[in-house]
Formats: structure tokens, sequence, C-alpha cells
């Protein structure tokens, strides 16, 4: 079928693909235990922090996505070449950690779901299950395979704009709670705003977003030459995958803050106590469909943070890298992915609880995100880097507003 047949969704469908990956990636088991812990304990109090975090989230990933296809390097390798090495090595000494903490949480929570689908089988063999099976097909699919069946696996997510309307809503109260922000000075409610925005805003991410794009220019046969179209397609794509992780945090918010807030469930540790919460009060479907889509997510999330943590390692120290590699091509980067999702799956066996790992992870988050951002903002904005690309007046008003937010929520981190 030639291009000018092709209908306008078969279009959009092929030009999406590194951005719609990096958004549904945002939003983990890790992250749906921190929305649904949000929704159990206020309700619909936090539905206004999915509006605040978009364009922020769709900024910072926008800048990273820009600086992997005008450099055609990761940001690791960004910053290897042009900022002194002390800053690079704090990087990876407080990435390494927080990211294979995130894939630990995440492996505990998909085989702890599994578990609840079919309970005779044991949790730790789901776990086990789904780390073999990753790692196998990281290292055996080719890149174009790889992202095809994220992007495959991203409508599955689509189960969590349904799960709220299998529950009566109030449509006056959820629109209210969505445009008027409501902030509550205590303890528990600073501790959810700072875990939504470490879950929301991950430097993981931006390690991601950079490298894959450049990884995505290579996947195709031919030269491609960095212009406004090019630029344009990447925003777009930016755009839509920010777009589906806000709204699937925001009904993920709406679900747990209508039936579990409804029914006197105000306290959540673990995406399988929200599904398990969601069984008798919205009924089978509503806890099915919750369950698969936690697979679903840990599915598409690990290979981001297995990866993203690799490319980290692979720019430091100069190693072959890529995921459209095979394995003889690239040993170093493959073995570190493999790794960090064994290391991820080791957690659950050496005391570290998930929701340990999760509260480390969102303290190294806190910690690293301002910098990595005031780093970004740097880059973006050096013409010596980025030539006609740098960063125009919007872009830099959101830039700043997030290293803002995220400074003081780092700072909350540590005062609360």
């Amino acid at each position: 079928m030639s291009e000018k047949k092709k209908s306008p969704l078969k279009k959009f469908w092929k030009m999406i693909g590194p951005g719609l990956v990096t958004g549904a990636s945002d939003d983990d088991p890790s992250g749906i235990a921190t929305y649904s812990q949000a929704g159990a304990a206020f309700g619909l109090t936090t539905l206004w922090t999915a509006i605040v975090a978009f364009p922020l989230m769709a900024a910072i990933q926008q800048m990273c996505a820009r600086i992997g296809l005008v450099t055609s390097e990761g940001l690791t390798g960004t910053l290897k070449k042009h900022y002194p090495k002390p800053i690079l090595y704090l990087m990876l000494l407080f990435s390494f950690p927080a990211i294979v903490m995130n894939i630990g949480a995440d492996i505990a929570a998909m085989g702890a779901v599994g578990n609840l689908l079919f309970p005779v089988i044991d949790a730790s063999f789901f776990s086990v299950f789904f780390t073999l099976l990753l790692i196998f097909l990281i290292i055996y699919l080719p890149y174009r395979k790889i992202v095809a069946t994220l992007k495959y696996l991203c409508i599955v997510m689509l189960v969590y704009f349904v799960v709220p309307f299998l529950y009566k809503q109030d449509l006056m109260a959820i629109l209210k709670a969505t445009f008027i922000p409501t902030i509550k000075f205590d303890k528990e409610f600073i501790a959810i705003l700072v875990g939504i925005l470490g879950t929301t805003i991950s430097p993981y991410l931006f390690f991601w977003q950079t490298s894959v794009e450049v990884e995505e220019t290579k996947s195709k046969k031919t030269h491609v030459v960095i212009d406004k179209k090019i630029i344009s397609e990447m925003k777009t794509d930016v755009d839509f995958g920010m777009t589906f992780s806000a709204l699937v945090m925001y009904f993920i918010i709406l679900a747990t803050g209508t039936v579990l807030y409804n029914g006197n469930i105000h306290q959540i540790n673990t995406v399988e106590e929200a599904a398990m919460a969601l069984k008798p009060l919205a009924g089978n479907l509503a806890y099915l469909l919750f369950a698969v889509g936690i697979i679903s997510t840990g599915l598409i999330a690990i290979p981001v943070l297995g990866g993203s943590l690799s490319y980290i390692f692979s720019e430091t120290f100069g190693w072959e890298e890529g995921l459209d590699k095979k394995f003889h091509e690239a040993k170093g980067f493959y073995f570190i992915i493999a790794i960090s999702l064994l290391l991820g799956l080791s957690l659950n066996y050496v005391g570290i609880s998930p929701i340990k790992a999760l509260i480390y992870t969102a303290i190294l988050y806190g910690v690293t995100a301002p910098v990595l951002i005031g780093i970004i903002l740097h880059i973006s904005n050096n013409k010596k880097i980025m030539g006609i690309y740098v960063n125009g007046i919007w872009m830099n008003i959101l830039g700043f507003a997030a290293l803002v937010i995220m400074l003081v929520a780092a700072i909350l981190l540590f005062l609360v």
C-alpha cells in the first residue's frame, strides 16, 4: 500500500513510537501504586496533578528527544563530551541503584498480580518468569520489533479508561477536582504530591528518550537529515505519549478516588492491594482489567528502565550500544540490561520490600531530577550544541517551571 493510500490513522500510528513508549512506561506498576494510594487516601483531590504534570513532562521529554536528534548522541554521551566528568559519574552513581530498585518493585508487583489472577501459582514463579521472558525478548528481538510490541502493549493500558465507569460517578465533583487545585499542607498529602512528581518526571525517562531517538534514526535504512518536519513529528509523538501517560494517571486516580475512597479504603501500599480492593466494590471486571493493565505496564516499563541504564553505562565507558545490534555486537550493553533485571528480581529475596524500594527510588529521583533538568535546559539553549534548534520561550518557561517544582519537591522530600 502506498503512502498516499494509507489512512490518516495508519500514517499516525506509523509515525508515533519512542514518545508513546516513553509515556506508557511512565505509568509503571510502581507509579500505579502511587496513583492508587493518592486516590484511596484523598479521593478526587489530586486529579488536578495530571493537568499540571502533562505540560512539564512533555516539555522535558521534547528537549531530550531534540538533543538526541540533533547531536545523534544519548544524554550521557552529550554530558560526557560537554560537561565535567564528576557530573557524569554522579549521575551514574545515583541512577544505578534508583533504576534497579524501580525494576525490583515493578517485577514484584507483576509477580503478585500474576498470583492474584492464578492463585495456585506462587508469586515468585511469576516474577522469575517475567524477568527471564523480558531478558530473552530484549536480547533476541530487533529494535523495530521491540518498539512495535511495546506500542501494541500500550493499547492494553486503555483498560484504565474503562475501570472508573464501571462505578457510578459524580460528574460535577470530577470537574471541580480536575480544574480547581486543592493543596493540603500536611505531611501525608505533601508526600503524595512528591511521589506523583517523582513518578511522572523520572530521570530514567530523560536518558531513554534521548537515546531511543538516536536509535530510531539509526534504524531507518536511509540517512535522515534533521529538519523542521522531523522535529515536528517528534513533538507530535512526544505530546501524544505524554498525553496518554497523563490520562492513564488521571483515570487511575479517578477509579481509586471514587471506588476505594468512597468504600472507606484509604491505605493502599501495593498495586495488588488496589486490584483486590476494587473486586468487591466495583465488580470482577474492574478487578480483572486493573490487574491485566498492571502486567502490561510492567512489560512496557521494565525494558525502558533496563535500557536507559544500559545506555548510561555504554555511553559512559564507550561500549557498543543499541537495541538494533545483535548480542555478539554489543555484549556489554545487553549484559547491563540482564544484570539490572536480575538484580531487581533479587531484591525480592534479600529483605528489601517493594514499598521500601519505591521510597528509596523516590529519594534518589528527587535528588537527581532537578540537577538533570538544569543540565537539559543548559544543553537545549546552547547554540554550539543545538544550532538553530535551541529552546523557544515557551519551552524554557515550562522547563524552568519543572526545575523549580522538582527542586521544591526534593527539598520537601527531606523536610516532611
